[in-house]
């Protein structure tokens, strides 16, 4: 996956949005809230958010490790072409925005 790819993949999530913040930083956002980020600048990495248990799972892997500043909060970094497939990564994402998503209101969405 590139960085393309990962923008197509992202926008195609309901209500989904992009927007640069820390003027470097590509964040994916459903009701203003972060699902997904990567850096403009520097080696392609994603950040997504995950479940505790699945947190412990991952950081054991090769190519992912607790995402910076917000570990405590179950994110991880992910390097796509060393720790996962497009396919399970597109799952990690998805599983992110879910998680973010079940946080706000349904009536952000009306």
């Amino acid at each position: 996956m590139n960085i393309e790819e990962l923008r197509i993949f992202c926008l195609s999530l309901p209500h989904a949005t992009e927007d640069v913040k820390w003027g470097k930083d590509l964040c994916f956002c459903v009701a203003d809230k972060m699902f997904c980020v990567t850096g403009l600048d520097g080696e392609f990495e994603i950040s997504v958010k995950t479940t505790p248990s699945v947190f412990e799972q991952l950081i054991e892997r090769k190519g992912v490790s607790p995402a910076p500043y917000v570990a405590r909060y179950h994110w991880i970094s992910i390097n796509p072409d060393l720790a996962t497939s497009d396919d399970e990564l597109k799952n990690l994402i998805k599983d992110s925005y879910e998680l973010v998503r079940s946080k706000i209101p349904k009536s952000r969405f009306n």
